[in-house]
């Protein structure tokens, strides 16, 4: 029962608006509903580090989601400087490997949390085994391989789609944080993600950071989505 002893999920909203504007005037409406937000490529190619910046002026902290992937010296000085501005979680890819994966964890320090790719949310199956090159793939079993990979270089938690909980946490323990993205209020459209979840699923399912996109930024109502998506996260229910 991984609902009835975890704390509620931790919300962070994604702005993935191209204009800082637009992605701060989000932030103002929606207010003390949320102080946890993630910029993505679109808006720090945008906006830059001044993104970053003016999210932490508004009294929030920020998931700097721009996936790294590269060799180990590279990605530790992306780190690096990401830590410098004040991010509190960085992502990087578990496929880059160990080495990779144990200089980004160091790079970080200790204000900053690294948090490592498993399998995109837009990837089922059949999609990931063209990708690597397989038959098949059992997206559990690679999710826990990537993970498993992830921990042993130091990252503090891994993204994974609410899906692959549970086996994540059977597997390594509850020390390995799961941030979920692709987290859908029922009746909201999937758009691009596969593998999708309610906020009320996440919890019950043991998620320690849930993202929320579309289902709140898109809605007619976001205050009222928002507010929506925390009843949820807040609700204990028994599996």
């Amino acid at each position: 029962m991984a609902g009835m002893t975890q704390a509620a999920p931790v919300p962070i909203v994604a702005l993935d608006s191209p204009a800082l504007a637009r992605s701060l005037a989000l932030m103002d409406e929606l207010g003390d509903l949320c102080r946890y937000y993630k910029i993505g490529s679109e808006l720090f190619t945008t906006a830059g580090p001044d993104a970053v910046f003016q999210v932490q002026a508004r009294g929030a902290q920020v998931m700097l989601d721009l996936k790294f992937h590269d060799i180990p010296n590279t990605v530790a000085g992306a780190v690096s400087v990401a830590s410098a501005f004040g991010a509190s979680i960085v992502t990087v890819h578990a496929a880059g490997g160990e080495a990779m994966l144990r200089a980004a964890a160091e790079a970080a320090g200790e204000e900053c949390r690294i948090f490592a790719v498993t399998l995109l949310t837009s990837l089922d199956g059949p999609a990931a085994a063209a990708v690597w090159g397989r038959d098949r793939v059992d997206v559990g079993r690679e999710v826990v391989r990537l993970a498993t990979l992830a921990r042993d270089g130091g990252a503090a938690g891994v993204v994974a789609s609410g899906s692959e909980i549970e086996v994540v946490k059977a597997a390594l323990g509850r020390d390995l944080k799961v941030l979920v993205p692709g987290v859908r209020l029922a009746g909201s459209p999937a758009g691009d993600q596969r593998r999708i979840v309610t906020p009320g699923e996440a919890r019950r399912l043991g998620a320690d950071y849930v993202v929320l996109g579309r289902t709140v930024t898109a809605a007619p109502d976001r205050r009222e989505a928002m507010a929506r998506v925390l009843e949820e996260l807040e609700t204990r229910t028994e599996d």
